[in-house]
């Protein structure tokens, strides 16, 4: 069970912060009328490639955010295919110097679609350089330093920044107003989950039944891409312990052997909700101590279990820390205290 309860601590994780892999690749929808969920974004992203279509004029820039995992990468490359461009990908870390940033504009010809994944990472002097850029279509570049510093101005092609982030709010002010359209990602229901789980099996010739889709919908945390690595957990599980066929029984059997619960809490959410209770009183506490008291990565509680157990209402962050709310006792089988010794938290008990 050791094994078993160690596989389920890093599932999550790898299945949101993992690069995206040949499996999940080739389950990308070619084209937006296959793209399930978020109609109101694709429904804006088709009217602006229309306009531009229509004017022969290049698509404005596009930033898209929300948590990983929900498409963002797709949507960028389905903008690609619609306006019939080339699409460029790089990401903020990778781009260290402006070197490295003329040298992937200046290989766009027009109309080509340039995707940054992880913007908010792009260092402030770098940023610099990409304003002009974005409006109008120019890249300053200083050589040298000293008396013999010298700007060189280089004339780009009107292209299509299309920005990813997972952290909207470490944008600046001045990048994030140069996009001409902000959509937020948000995360998938049960139904658009089953959806997209029934077109992957069948893309991979898995049988599955609906109710075996929404038992995996159930516990993918909103997400398509926690959705399609549970999907082939739970192809293989079948293919062994079964007759191939996903059906409701099966997926239940395989996500509890990784021991993911009907909810989609797996071990690591639970640990959380079990330290932030009995060592630290339900909170407030600080990131960095539920780090150090889980030995887990502070950026992966951060990024990876929180947005979950606070969309379910079961954690909340306030200026002074995490707390953990009712539903997070009556989760572990703790009774919630009567009263708080901290006044600002009396209020939500």
């Amino acid at each position: 069970m050791a094994r078993f309860r160690e596989m389920s601590e890093t599932f999550y994780q790898e299945a949101t912060t993992a690069p995206a892999s040949a499996f999940d690749v080739s389950l990308r929808p070619p084209v937006f009328s296959e793209f399930i969920g978020q109609e109101k974004v694709k429904e804006r992203l088709l009217l602006m490639l229309e306009a531009a279509k229509r004017r022969d004029d290049v698509l404005d820039h596009v930033l898209l955010s929300g948590p990983p995992g929900l498409g963002k990468t797709t949507l960028a490359n389905l903008i690609s295919s619609a306006a019939g461009t080339q699409l460029h990908t790089t990401s903020g870390p990778q781009i260290e110097k402006a070197g490295d940033l003329a040298g992937v504009l200046t290989n766009i010809q027009k109309g080509d679609i340039l995707f940054i994944d992880e913007i908010h990472r792009l260092h402030p002097a770098i940023e610099e350089y990409l304003y002009p850029a974005m409006e109008d279509y120019r890249l300053d570049i200083i050589i040298d330093s000293g008396p013999s510093a010298r700007s060189i101005q280089i004339n780009l092609p009107r292209f299509t920044l299309v920005g990813a982030t997972t952290r909207s709010g470490m944008l600046t002010a001045p990048l994030r107003s140069r996009f001409g359209l902000v959509n937020r990602l948000d995360y998938y229901t049960h139904e658009e989950l089953a959806e997209i789980i029934e077109r992957s099996a069948g893309l991979l010739d898995v049988p599955i039944e609906r109710a075996g889709a929404l038992e995996v919908a159930s516990r993918a945390r909103g997400t398509p891409r926690v959705a399609n690595s549970l999907l082939r957990w739970v192809r293989d599980f079948a293919q062994v312990r079964g007759d191939g066929t996903i059906t409701g029984v099966v997926a239940d059997q395989a996500l509890a052997m990784i021991e993911i619960d009907s909810q989609g809490l797996d071990e690591m959410d639970k640990r959380l909700l079990e330290v932030m209770i009995y060592k630290f009183g339900g909170g407030p506490v600080g990131l960095n101590s539920l780090a150090v008291a889980l030995g887990e990565d502070a950026a992966t509680i951060e990024e990876v279990h929180e947005p979950f157990l606070i969309m379910q209402g079961y954690l909340m962050r306030t200026p002074r820390g995490r707390i953990a709310l009712p539903a997070a006792y009556g989760k572990i089988g703790a009774a919630v205290p009567e009263t708080r010794g901290d006044d600002s938290q009396n209020e939500l008990f």
